[in-house]
């Protein structure tokens, strides 16, 4: 029996320390899985932080932004508002130039019927002497005059005194110059009303600087609406007829281009 005895008990000696080497293994692994999990729980917990962070910022921003549209809108309003009152302000300044100009020109017509129906005295053999020279001084300033208004940019202005220069003084020295920057006033509006002042400077006045400017500006009209034989003709006869003008130069280059 004492043999027995004794296995039995080293049988259950054996069996108590397994079991509790095996609770400590256990323990211990409960112990880890512990630690990682609240590891995991803080890194989570720090993400979750900085996303909270993240959003928090990005509603900033957007307030921001909404703000910054609004003071946008408000000052585009308030520019869009004084822009409609400096273009009313415009307008009436326009039409106040418009009717002084129109008073100007009533003034201007008057003058010249006062001119026309004025007559020399009976025996004053000196009136036709002055008023030659009154006529060519006036043909003269009646041109500076058109002129200065062309090179403003105010082409219709210009165009109503070398008109007028021509119905009082058709036969002056400053006709060719006249016709040619009527055409020139027509060039870019009314080409078609440019070629007839042209052709007159061409016709009425060919021994005139004028001439060969007229004819080229012809060929450019010409070529500008594919008339391409008008074009060449007009170019040819500056060549061969203004041969020492400058238009003779840049006309040769414009048959070259064409082809001749």
């Amino acid at each position: 029996m004492k043999p027995a005895y004794w296995v039995l008990a080293g049988a259950l000696a054996l069996g108590a320390c397994a079991s509790k080497g095996d609770v400590q293994m256990v323990q211990g692994e409960v112990a880890l899985l512990t630690a990682e999990t609240f590891r995991r729980d803080s890194v989570r917990a720090a993400q979750l932080t900085e996303v909270v962070q993240m959003q928090q910022r990005v509603m900033d921003s957007l307030s921001a932004t909404r703000r910054a549209v609004g003071q946008l809108r408000g000052d585009l309003a308030t520019d869009l508002y004084n822009m409609q009152q400096q273009l009313v302000q415009l307008q009436e300044l326009t039409g106040q130039s418009q009717r002084r100009l129109s008073e100007l020109r009533t003034q201007l017509e008057a003058r010249g019927a006062q001119i026309e129906t004025a007559a020399p005295l009976p025996g004053d053999t000196s009136a036709g002497t002055a008023s030659s020279g009154a006529s060519v001084a006036s043909a003269d300033q009646m041109y500076e005059a058109s002129i200065a208004q062309f090179r403003r940019g105010s082409a219709a202005t210009a165009r109503l005194g070398l008109r007028e220069l021509l119905r009082v003084h058709p036969t002056s020295e400053r006709a060719p110059d006249a016709l040619y920057f009527v055409g020139q006033s027509f060039a870019a509006e009314s080409p078609d009303s440019a070629i007839v002042y042209y052709e007159q400077v061409v016709s009425q006045h060919p021994t005139s600087p004028r001439a060969a400017s007229a004819l080229y500006n012809l060929g450019l009209l010409a070529e500008r609406r594919k008339d391409t034989a008008t074009a060449k003709a007009a170019f040819q006869r500056v060549v061969q007829k203004y041969s020492q003008s400058n238009e003779a130069a840049l006309a040769h280059d414009r048959l070259e281009a064409l082809g001749r």
